[in-house]
């Protein structure tokens, strides 16, 4: 695991925070029983939702997923029951982090934190956070602040893909794909690797429609461990694992992600 590893927000001290629980269930494992990545990602999609409609708060907006970044100690598996809890950990004009963690029987093993742009639900346009927001999610984020930048590169021109064929079943209410298939496409890039990723991102560039046919590029990186380069610099320089990937439709990004070992 990467220090990345310990570097758990903690608990805000005062404002809104929910708690709920799930069981891993079969439909979200692998074959070799772990909770997979797109299982995570509706889990907190889930929390989201379910925190959402705890606190009463109905105004006349959607919610689009821009980037998630998750950090993992430890990966549940099938029969685990794990607690969520999730709080507004940051805010922007138009836009909001949400800080999720998973905890297991005796300690947090996953953190996820999401930046989810408010958009009006009669336009689709960015929409300002209104007063009711900030009152009852506002005090969680303790003054913190959150850009709604991408940083994900774009890859190599060399690199081969293949078609990742949407069903209709990867599309919801909002008429676009769930934001939980681009963790689908991270779990099949996966599938050609030995290690699995203590820290995972994935970040979303537009909508994947219907119509649409999406290709999946990946680029696998090998740890690399270099020899220190002056004789006071101790022990080695290690690089870990990592793989890029990409849902492509023609030049234009779709979702990007990037897995670290």
């Amino acid at each position: 695991m990467s220090d990345d590893a310990e570097l758990f927000l903690p608990d805000p001290e005062a404002g809104r925070m929910f708690t709920t629980s799930r069981i891993v269930r079969t439909t979200d494992v692998t074959a070799t029983g772990r909770l997979r990545l797109d299982g995570i990602a509706r889990y907190l999609q889930e929390a989201a939702e379910d925190d959402v409609l705890d606190a009463g708060w109905d105004e006349a907006q959607d919610w689009l997923l821009r980037r998630c970044v998750v950090t993992l100690r430890g990966y549940p598996v099938h029969g685990n029951r794990v607690r969520l809890r999730t709080f507004c950990s940051a805010l922007g004009p138009r836009w909001a982090e949400r800080t999720t963690t998973l905890s297991g029987d005796n300690s947090d093993v996953i953190q996820a934190s999401a930046v989810w742009v408010a958009v009006a639900r009669q336009t689709g346009a960015p929409a300002l956070l209104g007063p009711e927001f900030h009152r009852v999610y506002g005090e969680s984020a303790q003054g913190r602040k959150v850009s709604a930048r991408l940083f994900h590169s774009g890859p190599d021109p060399s690199l081969d893909g293949r078609p990742w064929p949407l069903r209709a079943c990867d599309f919801d209410p909002a008429g676009h794909v769930n934001n939980t298939i681009a963790w689908a496409a991270a779990e099949d890039v996966l599938a050609g690797v030995d290690w699995l990723p203590a820290r995972a991102e994935i970040e979303y560039y537009q909508p994947i429609l219907p119509g649409c046919e999406p290709w999946l590029l990946a680029d696998h990186s090998p740890a690399r461990h270099d020899s220190p380069a002056r004789h006071d610099s101790p022990g080695r320089h290690d690089s870990p694992a990592r793989t890029g990937m990409w849902l492509m439709a023609g030049q234009d990004r779709l979702a990007s992600g990037r897995l670290f070992a």
